[in-house]
């Protein structure tokens, strides 16, 4: 199954000169990365990125991650999947801009199915 991450670009940035993904400032805060599933991401986006314009969608490939990755009850009891520990960029999949839409909203039309 493929999670999603909406991350910053210069926090990106970052982590492929680390090579890794420690997290941004909310997920050091939690002790954990958050992820989202394809059902979950849009949601993610307007909650907590709403008319941001300097981000990427990370896809992430939740078999290479083992046990440190748990998926727990968060936003409506709705199991979520968080990372303790660095994401390790071999996990990812692909990186895109996440651009937004006309109306506003983040625009996951050729990036995400669900």
């Amino acid at each position: 199954m493929t999670i999603f991450k909406i991350v910053p670009t210069a926090l990106w940035q970052a982590a492929e000169e680390q090579g890794a993904f420690t997290g941004a400032p909310v997920d050091t805060a939690d002790g954990f990365i958050h992820f989202s599933t394809a059902e979950q991401v849009r949601e993610t986006a307007a909650k907590h990125f709403a008319h941001r314009d300097d981000l990427l969608l990370v896809s992430v490939d939740e078999t290479t991650l083992g046990p440190t990755l748990k998926f727990e009850p968060s936003r409506g009891g709705d199991l979520f999947p968080h990372l303790y520990g660095p994401l390790p960029l071999s996990a990812v999949q692909w990186v895109h801009p996440l651009p937004l839409g006309a109306d506003g909203r983040h625009d996951f039309s050729d990036l995400v199915a669900g």
